[in-house]
């Protein structure tokens, strides 16, 4: 059976909210009895843009990451409610039933994520649904995903089968897979988040006059072995994406036929800009 599942890629995100107002203007002010009761208007994030910072002036990053209810294969939200009041759907979505989980505080602490809201003028713990009464209504995609002008949200409906196939040609990953849940949402790029990046500036002599030293060959070494290769861009800039955070010792080399080779050792804490890397010009040949 066709489920949906929902792909968010954090590369091209770049926290526009769109998704999340249209969640708000979705359930604010309205009910959808067997889906949802309706959203607090303050205090309740149902798709939650997270953001964070890395690196230092001038070469700075900003990572958002769009985190909602999952909708786990193995949620352990179901095996917290009492009297049937979270159920998975054979679609894969899971769904909290506005009137038999009233006053189940319970379920706010049973979602590892911390997608599950309490309604406290309700009573009710609360999560986005997925937007299943647009779905069962024809829609092909959730409000988010429709609303996303990059379409960094994709709605996916297929057999497990593909989607898992899907996940190895794109290399998506989900939120924390220690914690064992399963879930339908699945992310792009994740480790923009969640890890570090290095960069630096190159800078030289051409002409008597200092610029920026564009297209020379950088190269990231650690423990005597090369990770990656980049090439600096006409700014001079370069970077390498993707490092572990506190991941210890590394050496980037610089090669330019302009210049004489140079390289810069530096311990990775979190991300860092190395400043300007001033290469200097190879001697003249003299006839």
């Amino acid at each position: 059976m066709k489920k949906w599942n929902l792909i968010i890629d954090v590369a091209k995100c770049f926290g526009c909210e769109a998704c999340a107002v249209a969640c708000h203007d979705e359930y604010r002010g309205n009910e959808f009895p067997g889906y949802a009761a309706e959203m607090p208007n303050h205090g309740s994030r149902w798709i939650d843009i997270r953001q964070r910072e890395k690196g230092q002036f001038p070469m700075v990053e900003v990572a958002y990451l769009p985190v909602t209810c999952n909708h786990c294969d193995d949620a352990p939200c179901i095996k917290a409610a009492k009297d049937g009041a979270i159920a998975k759907r054979a679609d894969g979505i899971v769904i909290i039933d506005p009137v038999k989980a009233k006053g189940q505080r319970q379920l706010v602490d049973a979602c590892p994520y911390g997608a599950i809201h309490w309604n406290d003028e309700k009573q009710l713990p609360q999560a986005w649904p997925f937007d299943a009464h647009l779905l069962d209504g024809g829609w092909t995609r959730t409000r988010g995903s429709q609303v996303c002008a990059i379409q960094a949200m994709r709605t996916v409906r297929v057999e497990d089968d593909e989607m898992q196939k899907m996940v190895l040609e794109e290399g998506l990953e989900v939120l924390h897979p220690e914690f064992r849940t399963k879930p339908r949402v699945y992310y792009k790029n994740l480790a923009r988040y969640f890890k570090a990046f290095v960069g630096g500036s190159l800078a030289g002599a051409i002409g008597g006059v200092t610029e920026c030293i564009e297209g020379a060959r950088v190269s990231l070494h650690r423990g005597g072995r090369k990770v990656a290769e980049a090439r600096s861009d006409p700014y001079g800039d370069f970077r390498f994406q993707g490092l572990d955070e506190g991941s210890g010792r590394y050496r980037i080399e610089v090669h330019d036929e302009r210049f004489e080779p140079k390289g810069h050792e530096f311990d990775l804490g979190v991300s860092t800009y190395l400043g300007t890397i001033e290469l200097k010009g190879k001697p003249v040949a003299r006839a």
